[in-house]
């Protein structure tokens, strides 16, 4: 991938640094392209769409669901799990996060991204670092094409670490950055265990003495978190290009909080289409990810979503992972509601299941089929 900037690439840069260790991927520049490069071109791409709708069609068929969960009432709980099973994402109003908070956090990534590339390769993804840093996740280092972002990832517990890379004399800009992310991850955090709660409450298994009260009380307390940064920067052919190709969350469940400008879109069936998410100012885009399904015995569905970007204006997604710790046995609730009487799939851990994921990838065969639990007739045949 190549590297365009205009600051300084010489050996001892950051930029130059991190491109020899080929750790981050080097980005285009995509503020000065007056085309697509080949490199970035995803042919066919869109030939398969319906026209992607934001609002409902004449039945409301195709409106993305929307759950106001400030009364938390019974009506609330039906409308989770009616838009967690039949969509499995959902836009959540009424959640209790300031629209400031949501505003302050939304600027501050704006302001990363804005920041000459030199200053950003300072943050780079670095060999055996994990999965934090600046740069390309190592997974889509293995599509063909390229995508129309970069982003930022890290784990909410290292933001002020993480980021002396960025801003190494730790002044006013980093102080204010640490301190937005720091309360995006407290709002989400608790957010998450607000909305853990009502998806207990929709399967029937919400309280102590209930039977997936310990499950639920075990989930809270050991959430694992990851927060992402994107940028979807304009471009001058956007239907020739990707900002993130179609896939779903590995772990429980996400929070996205996006910018105005609609990107995200949400994968329907019967027939297949692409349906957008409207932009819809103060909301926060829910979407259930594969270890929810398996631990819903397959009740409430993950969903297979992508974003794409826009010829006139800049787009910001900052979506926040909620999963389980990497020892934790993600196993079925058999009780949850679902019309079978045993388990699905197979227990398994966020770690096994990013392997089945890893070896299937670049093929049509979906990794919750690998672990599904052949039925008895299935065994026989």
């Amino acid at each position: 991938m190549q590297i365009m900037t205009s600051s300084s690439t010489s050996p001892t840069s950051p930029l130059a640094a991190a491109a020899h260790n080929g750790v981050a991927a080097a980005y285009f520049n995509f503020r000065g392209a007056e085309r697509v490069p080949e490199s970035h071109v995803w042919k066919g791409m869109h030939e398969k769409d319906t026209a992607p709708v934001a609002a409902a069609d004449a039945d409301g068929g195709d409106a993305v669901p929307v759950v106001d969960m400030s009364g938390g009432d019974d009506a609330a709980v039906a409308a989770v799990a009616r838009a967690a099973e039949e969509w499995g994402g959902f836009l959540l109003v009424g959640h209790g996060v300031t629209a400031e908070a949501l505003a302050r956090v939304e600027a501050q990534a704006a302001r990363l991204f804005a920041l000459p590339a030199d200053d950003k390769a300072r943050g780079a993804r670095r060999p055996g670092g994990g999965n934090t840093g600046y740069g390309v996740p190592p997974y889509l280092l293995r599509y063909p094409k390229q995508m129309w972002a970069e982003g930022y990832t890290f784990p909410p517990p290292a933001i002020r670490d993480e980021f002396r890379r960025v801003w190494p004399d730790a002044g006013d800009d980093y102080h204010r950055f640490c301190s937005a992310m720091e309360e995006y991850d407290s709002s989400m955090r608790a957010l998450g265990e607000r909305l853990l709660a009502m998806f207990f409450k929709a399967l029937g298994l919400a309280g102590n003495d209930a039977p997936g009260g310990e499950t639920e009380r075990k989930i809270r307390e050991t959430l694992t978190s990851t927060i992402h940064l994107n940028m979807f920067p304009r471009c001058p052919d956007p239907d020739r290009v990707v900002g993130l190709a179609a896939h779903t969350d590995s772990g429980f469940f996400t929070f996205i909080l996006q910018s105005p400008v609609p990107g995200l879109q949400l994968l329907r069936h019967r027939p297949d289409r692409w349906v957008t998410v409207p932009g819809t100012p103060g909301a926060l885009i829910v979407v259930v990810g594969d270890l929810f399904h398996v631990l819903t015995n397959g009740r409430f569905h993950s969903v297979f979503h992508r974003a794409v970007v826009n010829r006139e204006r800049d787009r910001i997604s900052m979506p926040y992972f909620l999963g389980p710790p990497a020892d934790m046995k993600v196993t079925p609730l058999v009780a949850a509601g679902s019309p079978e009487s045993k388990a699905v799939y197979q227990a398994v851990t966020w770690p096994e299941y990013m392997a089945v994921r890893d070896k299937l990838f670049g093929t049509n065969i979906s990794a919750l089929s690998m672990i599904r639990v052949a039925k008895e007739e299935d065994k026989e045949s």
